[in-house]
């Protein structure tokens, strides 16, 4: 179990530093021929921007892959629609550093969407949504376990790349001199 608890972990690792590389190389996907002059460092802002997106789709494929097979569409039935949620989470195992991959003794397993809805007076309160419900901790395979954990570390490594995306296009809103970076 602990090597599948390590395999999580450096996926978890792999995932962030991606999300690092993706942050440092968004800057420079905006327009590279618009803000780089010299032609070998537009082909390197070019490549990585590439790198980039070749990432964002395979995350997006494995993680499609996991909202059919930890039945994701029986609670939310559009894969579009489950990156309307604010927020995603787990009850039943922790991923904090600390805790990561580890199940919390007689707690129940789920999978968690937090989302924002006005009560009655208009104001907005937090919404919890179960979007899966894996049963206690204790019974949990460990191989769903990790899939789990992947299905949400990667709802969060696509959610991270929309918030970019959402910046860079207010960024693109700005007039700016051409020699800007951003």
């Amino acid at each position: 179990m602990s090597s599948s608890l390590d395999k999580l972990k450096a996926l978890a690792n792999r995932l962030e530093d991606k999300l690092v590389e993706k942050e440092k190389s968004s800057v420079v996907t905006v327009k590279p021929e618009d803000i780089i002059e010299d032609k070998p460092a537009r082909q390197t802002a070019l490549k990585i921007s590439t790198e980039f997106e070749n990432v964002r789709k395979e995350n997006l494929k494995r993680l499609e892959f996991l909202y059919e097979k930890l039945k994701i569409f029986e609670k939310s039935p559009d894969f579009e629609k489950i990156f309307i949620y604010k927020a995603m989470n787990l009850s039943g195992i922790g991923l904090k550093e600390e805790d990561f991959g580890e199940v919390r003794e007689g707690k129940y397993i789920q999978i968690i969407a937090i989302t924002y809805e006005p009560d009655k007076n208009g104001k907005k309160k937090a919404k919890n949504i179960s979007l899966g419900y894996f049963g206690k901790a204790e019974t949990l395979d460990a191989v769903l376990k990790n899939e789990i954990i992947e299905f949400i570390l990667r709802w969060r490594y696509e959610k991270a790349f929309q918030n970019v995306e959402h910046y860079r296009y207010l960024i693109d809103r700005l007039e700016r001199p051409k020699s800007t970076l951003f």
